[in-house]
């Protein structure tokens, strides 16, 4: 099936700083995929590239050279690509290492195939029937920063809150947690921690050991990736159930089922855009199941375009958790879109339109 393939770069800008353990962003660079037909040129799926700065695989120099070198080789015809029992094939255009872009033009190929109306999938959410639980973020600052977004994400009416942990004192961290324990007790609101690989091995254990205090549903990623021994040894006897996120990054589909089998975490964490796309998320999520691990899937920072595609993928499953994608309000120039947000669900609503005119 021959396509015309082209890309939109767009600057996103941060409305605050958002500080994680590995730094401070305010912007973030990402590319638009523009998928169509010439017989049918109003026709066109979208998909977002939007690596993450010092954490995506694919972030690097030559991402745009890639970029341009895919977009000629659809447009030529030099390969094929299209949609075989509701998967995007993309074999021939030999993606491995670059994830994001894998699942920008997953998400276009998808979109184009169900009409170019950034409807990815058929179910609840994309017809506007159900709302996806999701955790409200709670990004790392001051102790005054942080306790006024908690706060605020309580008024909200979220029932879930994840926190950025490992850049303040962790006694100060630990005096937040306890902070909303004196408000709301775990039967009332679940409490969620990033560390995102903060804690040196050697005392990550008794950090856990404090932590558990606190009645946490999980941490993520409370060590660097790439430490299996350690990360296992943690998972066999840690008081709070650990979450791995960056350990998933880059991982090939044949060491899937032994980092898993290795280290046996409580739960994994998928972000599409990081993993490799949503047939790869999907074979995570088959690969925990069947190893009884729990699972949840977190937007990584995408505009609109990204988090409706994976809110969407979401959906396809019967989740019972809160998810993590709740990151559609941190932009000032955000495609518009009809994502919601009310009392700590995700909506699609139908009545609003998408403003995709600036990347068509």
């Amino acid at each position: 099936m021959k396509f015309s393939l082209g890309y939109t770069p767009h600057t996103l800008q941060f409305k605050f700083d958002a500080r994680t353990s590995r730094g401070a962003i305010s912007e973030h660079k990402v590319y638009y995929l523009k998928l169509w037909q010439e017989d049918q040129p109003e026709k066109v799926g979208i998909g977002e590239c939007a690596p993450l700065a010092g954490l995506s695989i694919d972030d690097r120099p030559d991402l745009e050279q890639q970029l341009q070198q895919v977009c000629r080789q659809v447009s030529s015809g030099e390969v094929s690509i299209g949609v075989e029992d509701g998967k995007a094939n993309l074999s021939e255009l030999r993606l491995e290492g670059w994830p994001a872009l894998q699942f920008a033009l997953e998400t276009a190929l998808l979109d184009w195939q169900n009409g170019g109306k950034r409807q990815i999938y058929d179910n609840g959410f994309s017809r506007g029937e159900a709302g996806i639980s999701i955790n409200g973020l709670i990004w790392m600052g001051n102790r005054d920063f942080m306790q006024e977004h908690i706060r605020k994400k309580l008024q909200e009416g979220y029932t879930c809150l994840k926190l950025k942990i490992g850049s303040l004192d962790f006694t100060t961290e630990l005096e937040i947690l306890q902070s909303i324990r004196e408000t709301a007790s775990a039967a009332e609101l679940t409490v969620r921690v990033d560390a995102n690989g903060a804690f040196l091995p050697q005392e990550a254990f008794k950090k856990l050991e404090r932590l558990a205090k606190y009645d946490l549903h999980s941490i993520e990623q409370p060590i660097k990736q790439g430490q299996p021994e350690q990360m296992a040894q943690l998972c066999a006897y840690t008081p709070v159930p650990i979450a791995l996120d960056e350990e998933l990054i880059g991982v090939e589909q044949m060491e899937k089922t032994a980092l898993l089998e290795i280290i046996k975490p409580q739960y994994i964490i998928l972000k599409p855009t990081l993993v490799g796309g949503l047939a790869a998320s999907a074979d995570w999520i088959q690969q925990a199941e069947e190893r009884g691990i729990g699972w949840w899937v977190t937007s990584a920072l995408e505009s609109n375009i990204g988090l409706n595609a994976i809110s969407q993928f979401t959906s396809n499953y019967n989740i019972s958790m809160p998810q993590g994608l709740g990151t559609g309000q941190l932009y000032h120039n955000n495609i518009s879109s009809p994502l919601q947000i009310a009392q700590g669900e995700l909506w699609y609503r139908q009545v609003d339109v998408w403003g995709v005119s600036e990347i068509l």
